[in-house]
């Protein structure tokens, strides 16, 4: 089985991210919060979220878990 690397800096496959976002990661953030992922040159972050999709969370979920919905983000512009 062969491994595909989504984060060269610090050594993420393609399956560990899978597996995060299986536990319950779903934005670049968490990702990066559980694994260090797009954290240093930042050019996996695409790949990351290709991988997580659109709505892999839903609206109230990523409220719950604190993270800026974008209306928050534009009433803070």
């Amino acid at each position: 089985m062969s491994r595909v690397y989504i984060c060269s800096c610090f050594g993420v496959t393609e399956q560990q991210v899978k597996k995060h976002a299986a536990d319950g990661a779903c934005t670049p953030r968490q990702i990066a919060s559980a694994c260090k992922a797009g954290t240093d040159c930042g050019s996996c972050v695409r790949r990351i979220q290709a991988l997580l999709g659109r709505g892999a969370c839903s609206r109230g979920e990523l409220v719950e878990q604190g993270e800026p919905t974008r209306a928050a983000l534009d009433e803070a512009a």
